[in-house]
């Protein structure tokens, strides 16, 4: 089984910074991509961010363009995902999660698509 663990969540005011990162862990996975997704109470899981190892590529929700950057390392299947000028409707539970390599026509912003998730870190932007 593979484990996703993330951190560096927490309090932080309006304007801003987090970095998020995530690790995997267990048996030996090689990942297809791996993404960030949050859920804000009382709200559906959304896609944030996803990067595709191959070529790197990333792609990002419209609500975050600009103001978060995702970034990681294939080898060690780590994930971060650097967060400046929070907003208050940032405030969410974080999930990192990694897609494998599988025949798919589901996009990585879709949750669909990907096999593991971690539990999730809560980041709480004030005003």
């Amino acid at each position: 089984q593979v484990q996703l663990v993330e951190s560096g969540g927490g309090l932080v005011q309006a304007g801003g910074s987090l970095r998020l990162s995530c690790a995997a862990s267990g048996r030996t996975f090689s990942s297809y991509a791996m993404g960030w997704f949050r859920q804000a109470p009382g709200r559906e899981r959304e896609f944030v961010a996803a990067i595709r190892w191959s070529g790197g590529s990333a792609s990002y929700a419209d609500s975050v363009q600009g103001r978060f950057t995702i970034s990681g390392d294939y080898a060690k299947n780590t994930l971060y995902l650097q967060m400046n000028s929070l907003k208050p409707e940032d405030t969410a539970v974080y999930y990192c999660a990694a897609a494998g390599y599988r025949f798919s026509i589901v996009p990585i912003s879709r949750g669909e698509r990907y096999d593991y998730w971690g539990q999730g870190t809560q980041v709480t932007v004030s005003s």
